[in-house]
């Protein structure tokens, strides 16, 4: 009975996989769309159309197994199967475009199809030399990885769903309280911004083309460019301040956004992490315009506009830049890593380790403190301000943090330690992983078409370990294990009960 049970079990996973397979083979055709008025190969066709029809029908396939029986819900471990399946074949898949046409080694091409599905930002592509098709490709990857591949099924299909799906994209913020209106609502806003991006980004006067692709990856926190010197290439302080307003907009909590469109502005105001964020906005960027900029640049106004510029593109862990780094203070270069490294808000689009839990650590700093002053007998509960109100924070919650903190301190470590052993310097090591681990995509040089491939592949896990977030991962790995122990279990039940006979 169990062996039918967990066998019924990974069918339904197979299917939901399928249902992922489906959207991801859509999205491979999209750009033979584009081939009247883009510049494009003969090979572009061929390998889109290929691809897009084979993920359509291999998904097809598998979408069979899902049963139609509506009480039906998936756990958070199911949920993190199919978010494992399904990343790693949209990786695989992503990747070969770059692979089937000669532009990248195999390597290489698993990096930028993680770079993109993960929304680093990272990139090995010399867009100079690229066609308009694959540059397209880039920016739908980054698309699809900042909504995140469980939300976007979960608004698109009719059928139940259990929460587990949602939790596993690294999502525990209930816009509503339907999970799929939720992903639904969490689409609309997401696309919504997009699109204002691409008219604003036109007006301002980008082509259309690289309007579509900017703006993707402003809302989404991806950073890839049409251009080799990113958002520098157009020395324009309008296009500057939209792509801050549409980063700003990336890193938010969707919840949040939900608030604003209701009118909701003073809850708006009293999210703990938006007012984290606006405090390091207001401590970094003053340090950065006069620590590290202003030596450079010898002008105020131009070395504010650069500080704003960079320190939101780090905290937003978005990756676009107007400048480089290498003559940057070591006080501005600090700046920039502890920003990567912190990251975004919870429930966005961006990474790090997530403004929500450093703003909880801090909190928590503080209330020991002032514990120490209370009577023993005092008890007061610690609360603070999240999109849904007032969320109370007990010890449990402080631990889950704390393990995912050491997680990713220890990740961070061994990814900077490999780096060393290829002959990189301690600053381009951490700066590059610390980019990496947060899908920011800034770089200090390492990511380049001469990185060794054991750089490539310790770049890439880093890169989908901080999309996909540990607990996750270890939590699919334990279910995976459990099973195949149960089935070797009954497998070897079964031969001793035939062995009696």
């Amino acid at each position: 009975m169990k062996n039918i049970y967990l066998r019924n079990r990974y069918n339904l996973i197979l299917g939901y996989c399928g249902v992922v397979f489906i959207i991801i083979g859509i999205t491979l055709l999209i750009p033979l769309f584009t081939v009247l008025f883009l510049k494009y190969e003969l090979i572009d066709i061929f390998i889109f159309s290929i691809l897009g029809i084979f993920s359509i029908i291999l998904g097809s396939l598998l979408k069979k197994n899902i049963n139609k029986d509506k009480n039906i819900t998936l756990n958070f471990q199911e949920g993190g199967v199919i978010v494992f399946i399904s990343w790693i074949y949209a990786i695989l898949i992503g990747a070969l475009p770059f692979i089937i046409k000669g532009q990248l080694t195999f390597s290489q091409g698993i990096f930028e199809a993680v770079s993109g599905f993960t929304t680093t930002g990272l990139s090995m592509v010399n867009v100079l030399e690229t066609s308009d098709a694959i540059l397209l490709w880039r920016s739908i990857m980054q698309f699809l990885g900042g909504a995140g591949l469980a939300v976007i099924m979960l608004s698109s299909i009719i059928g139940p769903l259990g929460i587990g799906l949602y939790n596993a994209e690294a999502r525990s913020d209930m816009l509503v309280p339907n999970i799929k209106n939720s992903a639904k609502t969490i689409m609309l806003i997401y696309s919504g911004y997009i699109l204002g991006g691409i008219i604003l980004y036109y007006l301002a006067g980008m082509s259309m083309f690289d309007s579509i692709n900017h703006s993707i990856a402003a809302v989404s926190t991806g950073g890839f460019s049409t251009k080799v010197e990113s958002i520098g290439y157009y020395n324009s302080i309008s296009i500057e301040f939209i792509t801050i307003i549409l980063m700003v907009l990336g890193t938010i909590n969707f919840g949040a956004h939900l608030l604003i469109l209701k009118g909701k502005f003073k809850t708006f105001f009293k999210i703990g992490e938006l007012r984290f964020m606006f405090f390091l906005f207001l401590i970094f960027i003053p340090l950065v315009t006069f620590y590290a900029v202003l030596p450079i640049y010898n002008s105020l106004t131009k070395s504010f506009r650069v500080a704003i510029f960079e320190v939101v593109s780090a905290i937003s862990t978005t990756g676009f830049s107007t400048t480089t780094y290498f003559n940057w203070t070591s006080l501005g270069y600090f700046i920039l890593l502890l920003s990567m490294l912190i990251g975004g808000g919870t429930g966005s689009t961006a990474g790090g380790i997530k403004q929500y839990r450093v703003y909880i650590l801090l909190k928590n700093l503080w209330w020991e403190i002032k514990k120490m002053t209370y009577s023993k007998k005092s008890i007061k509960e610690n609360s603070i301000y999240k999109p849904e109100g007032k969320v109370y924070i007990d010890n449990n919650f402080l631990n889950e943090i704390i393990v995912i903190l050491s997680g990713y301190i220890l990740t961070y470590t061994i990814c900077v330690t490999i780096l060393l052993t290829q002959g990189y310097t301690l600053k381009e090591s951490m700066f590059e992983i610390a980019s990496c681990l947060s899908t920011v995509g800034l770089s200090y040089g390492v990511t380049s078409i001469e990185a060794s491939n054991i750089t490539v592949w310790t770049m890439s896990f880093a890169m989908f370990l901080g999309r996909l977030e540990f607990l996750i991962i270890i939590s699919t790995f334990i279910k995976f294990y459990k099973d195949v122990k149960k089935i070797n279990l009954i497998q070897n039940n079964k031969k001793e009960s035939n062995s009696l006979y």
